[in-house]
């Protein structure tokens, strides 16, 4: 991650580093918030530390496929991630971004810190679209990734089935970097 600084909107000292083994317990908790309580994610069973490990460790300090955290006195308080879009090569210079922030983090900028982070640290590499998936409605997510360039690209009508109810995914895309010419 370059060395840049953000303004940090908190106030309160938010740290963005990259997300090691020490975080898993706690971005577990973070993520089997919206696993449980919320149809933002598809994944209906919350999971153990052990069960995400293999999540964390498919993300590295460089490349494509990064995780960062945000932190405030040694406490993650959310996440931001570049993953796969998907496991096709020629899908390599694409990836899927998202956020997750802690019930308590919500509404403080620390989602824009980390998106900020996030796409810095991309512009090292070669990757040439960020999509992002979001399940609608949810109107802060869609204004922070329109806040960072994210345009509509299309709607999935009715993909995902939780909390007995069908939910379309509105699919959003970030040009990052130019194609061969």
């Amino acid at each position: 991650m370059n060395a840049k600084a953000h303004a940090d909107p908190t106030g309160r000292g938010t740290r963005i580093r990259p997300g090691t083994e020490d975080d898993l317990g706690e971005l577990t908790r973070i993520y089997n918030h919206y696993v449980t309580a919320t149809p933002v994610t598809f994944d209906t069973e919350p999971f153990t530390p052990q069960g995400r490990r293999p999540w964390l460790t498919a993300h590295h300090t460089s490349g494509p496929h990064r995780l960062l955290v945000a932190e405030e006195d040694g406490t993650p308080l959310g996440y931001a991630t570049s993953g796969p879009f998907r496991p096709k090569q020629a899908y390599a210079t694409s990836v899927e971004t998202s956020v997750y922030l802690a019930p308590e983090g919500t509404g403080r900028g620390i989602g824009s810190l980390l998106y900020a982070a996030l796409f810095e640290a991309l512009e090292q590499e070669d990757v040439h679209v960020a999509l992002a998936g979001i399940t609608v409605p949810n109107a802060a997510s869609q204004r922070l990734h329109e806040r960072f360039g994210f345009r509509p690209v299309g709607v999935f009508e009715e993909v995902g089935r939780k909390f007995d109810r069908f939910w379309d995914v509105a699919w959003y895309r970030k040009p990052l970097r130019p194609g061969p010419p």
